[in-house]
């Protein structure tokens, strides 16, 4: 039996400025799936995914979440999102857990926490492996930690769907077996998974289908490519720009 589709583009077309980024990509994405979305420097991963999540307004095509059209769409709670690696606080002084809590605001009744979404944020804390750095300042933590960081204030609202844009991007191996770990619990709790990656690294085995974009089209959707398996795909030179400062997901209760 088919699943039904939790994301759904058809004919998404997108540009920044005056560029095009988006050329008329279609991609679904099923319930329970792990996809990846790879492809070399500028070939539109991130713009994408940003899409998604309405960070990037679209000049043509459609988008769906959970089979709703994505401008109707307003239960963001089941979405939780995980930016390219950036200071966890923003500037901003805050602790692991202020952070971490910041991401369970969607889930709670006019931003009052309760005893579970207390317990939802140490779940999440534990999940990473950073609830011994709880009460620590973001400012104090390192590359890998502010990405578990990330990932976990995604988690504290318990999403149905997780999209992460390069969770591994600069992060040592130790955090990327932490967070290869983290996404094996979530998929085996039936989470849908949708990242950007550059190279499959630790989660190659997670991994269910491999969507290759070159210049803003899909050259491939199915089995990832043998050939990126462990390394970058050809033209990617491991830069990572990130978002523009200030630039934040524009839904109520998707915290970047």
């Amino acid at each position: 039996m088919t699943t039904e589709p939790v994301i759904s583009l058809s004919g998404v077309r997108a540009e920044l400025g005056s560029r095009p980024v988006l050329r008329g990509i279609d991609l679904t994405v099923r319930r329970g799936e792990v996809v990846a979305l790879l492809g070399a420097n500028g070939s539109g991963k991130s713009t994408a995914v940003r899409s998604v999540i309405g960070q990037v307004p679209v000049s043509a095509g459609g988008i769906e979440l959970f089979g709703t059209p994505q401008r109707r769409f307003r239960d963001w709670a089941r979405v939780g999102y995980v930016p390219q690696r950036t200071t966890a606080a923003g500037g901003v002084p805050a602790t692991v857990t202020e952070v971490v809590s910041s991401g369970r605001l969607a889930r709670t009744r006019f931003g009052v926490f309760r005893k579970a979404d207390r317990e939802a944020v140490r779940h999440a804390l534990d999940l990473v492996g950073m609830t011994d750095r709880a009460k620590d300042s973001v400012d104090a933590l390192s590359g890998g930690q502010h990405q578990r960081v990330l990932i976990a204030r995604a988690l504290a609202a318990a999403p149905e769907l997780l999209i992460m844009d390069e969770p591994m991007a600069g992060v040592d191996l130790a955090s990327q077996e932490v967070l290869a770990e983290t996404l094996r619990h979530q998929v085996s709790e039936g989470a849908t998974v949708l990242l950007v990656l550059h190279e499959l690294g630790p989660l190659e085995p997670l991994i269910d289908r491999a969507v290759v974009l070159r210049d803003g089209c899909v050259a491939h959707d199915g089995p990832p490519p043998k050939a990126v398996g462990q390394h970058a795909l050809p033209g990617h030179d491991h830069v990572h720009p990130h978002a523009p400062a200030g630039a934040g997901p524009m839904r109520t209760g998707l915290l970047s």
